[in-house]
């Protein structure tokens, strides 16, 4: 028996725990709201790795592991492989997901937070607060994917890059 959640209900947890960390429990720490939510999101990796391998051989190598997330992890995550892989065979290697789930419905309204008058330069700008929230919901599968390789045996750095949106870029480096 095949156990599914609903996806808008995985959007509005993903959406309510991002809002709880960074506007009630670590309203004045972005930082630490940040850690925390990668935190959960590998605990989260962690679980999903050890149910997802489960029968399957220990990987022999980084890209054996590698390829088992961008292939069989992501379609049992978000429905769909990963859409691009590279690496630079030095220990790091680049997800590519042209329509990231998580952020192919998010929206922002960058004229509800342009308030800020003339005179006041060091207020961020609409854009700057929407790129602030968006990379906010990138440190959960961030995690993901770093629990899921450490469960893997393969200690390693995440980062996320949402420079074209909605694409996602994952950054992996090995040997962290």
């Amino acid at each position: 028996m095949v156990r599914e959640v609903s996806e808008s209900c995985v959007d509005s947890l993903m959406t309510e725990m991002v809002a709880c960390y960074c506007n009630r429990f670590y309203a004045n720490k972005p930082e630490l709201a940040a850690r925390r939510i990668e935190a959960i999101g590998y605990q989260v990796g962690q679980q999903l790795s050890e149910r997802y391998t489960m029968e399957r051989p220990r990987f022999g190598d980084h890209l054996e592991a590698i390829k088992f997330i961008c292939k069989d992890f992501w379609s049992e995550v978000f429905k769909k492989q990963i859409d691009n892989l590279k690496t630079n065979h030095r220990g790091t290697f680049v997800l590519q997901d042209n329509k990231f789930p998580w952020l192919a419905r998010m929206s922002v309204d960058p004229s509800a937070d342009n308030v800020s008058s003339v005179e006041d330069y060091s207020a961020p700008t609409a854009e700057s607060k929407a790129a602030q929230a968006m990379s906010m919901h990138l440190y959960f599968p961030c995690g993901i994917i770093r629990g899921a390789l450490s469960n893997l045996g393969i200690p390693c750095a995440v980062s996320a890059d949402i420079s074209s949106l909605p694409a996602c870029t994952f950054i992996v480096r090995f040997g962290i």
